[in-house]
């Protein structure tokens, strides 16, 4: 057997672990094989792992299943995935996710405890070969100070859904509130924002947004609610260019780049929902639909006078008097 075929099988194997164990029809959808070779990879199974069970189920489809301390020896996980995964803690710690950075770490704990002394000397050499190339992920510059507190409560809260006890200061207060809120979701982005519904509101009230970094103080409560129906935390996440929304500036985004900055523009993705389309004299349109008009002037700005923005008005204005030429682009 080649190694490529060892490494499908391992693949398949660990497949027929899961409590559903594993169909033919998702082995060809995962492998991109024909039927009568996920068949052959079936018998291949049951050959190498003599405790697979095949049973038929009530849409009788047959599944293949193999208890997982059967494989269990043979998981050891590779240096890259280790270092992916201590990765991937450091990027949470980044954007402020304390609470779910801490069990990703514990999780990282339980698989190194289960890595076999043997193989644990060489997979820490190459794992911090691959960190030390992977370096360039972090993620420089200012944010937001963060309570682990509040980052805990929220959560807390989130996971439930409960209704969460803040305290809460908008810009135009001289000092905080106590508010009661239905979270739904999160923002991140240059500020973290909390998508709420703040229950002294009328009932149909639109989800609000609070600034994370302005909540002083916050506790779980035992109430649970309802979820707006509907809602789809990246949906809405869609409607802003950043982590701010506002109903009241969405609308029609167009932004033209020079010629000589289209190659540059076509390599960013400003948007999920953004079009673009090319002019005759080499210039890019990108369009989309948004809002915070401030955060896309705080993108916009580094790109000098290589952009122009064709709608909306109300940024143009904004953006007017203030672009300069820069000798690098973002």
């Amino acid at each position: 057997m080649s190694f490529a075929k060892a490494q499908e099988l391992l693949k398949l194997a660990m497949m027929a672990t899961r409590r559903s164990g594993v169909s033919l029809e998702e082995i060809i959808e995962e492998f991109g094989c024909v039927h009568r070779t996920a068949q052959r990879m079936t018998e291949a199974l049951e050959g190498a792992f003599p405790q697979t069970q095949a049973d038929d189920g009530d849409d009788r489809k047959r599944r293949w299943r193999i208890p997982a301390r059967a494989v269990a020896q043979l998981l050891t996980p590779s240096a890259e995935e280790l270092a992916a995964l201590k990765a991937a803690i450091n990027e949470l710690d980044a954007v402020g996710m304390t609470t779910e950075s801490a069990t990703v770490r514990q999780l990282e704990r339980k698989v190194r405890a289960l890595i076999p002394p043997e193989a644990g000397t060489r997979l820490g050499v190459d794992e911090e070969v691959l960190l030390e190339a992977l370096g360039h992920a972090a993620r420089p510059g200012p944010r937001p100070a963060m309570s682990s507190d509040v980052d805990a409560a929220i959560s807390e809260a989130l996971k439930g859904p409960f209704l969460l006890k803040i305290l809460y200061r908008k810009r135009q207060e001289d000092r905080a509130r106590e508010r009661i809120v239905a979270p739904h979701g999160l923002l991140l982005g240059v500020r973290r924002y909390l998508v709420a519904r703040d229950t002294a509101k009328a009932a149909g009230a639109p989800l609000q947004h609070y600034r994370v970094e302005e909540i002083y103080s916050a506790e779980v409560l035992t109430e649970s609610f309802e979820l707006d129906e509907g809602f789809n935390i990246r949906s809405h996440a869609e409607k802003g260019f950043g982590s701010y929304e506002s109903a009241a500036e969405h609308g029609d985004v167009v932004w033209r780049f020079s010629a000589k900055a289209a190659p540059h523009a076509r390599r960013f993705v400003f948007h999920p929902t953004q079009s673009v389309e090319e002019e005759a004299d080499g210039s890019l349109l990108v369009r989309f639909q948004a809002s915070g008009h401030i955060e896309m002037c705080w993108h916009l700005y580094a790109w000098g006078k290589s952009v122009e923005v064709l709608q909306p008005a109300a940024l143009r204005k904004m953006l007017h008097g203030h672009q300069r030429d820069f000798d690098v682009l973002p």
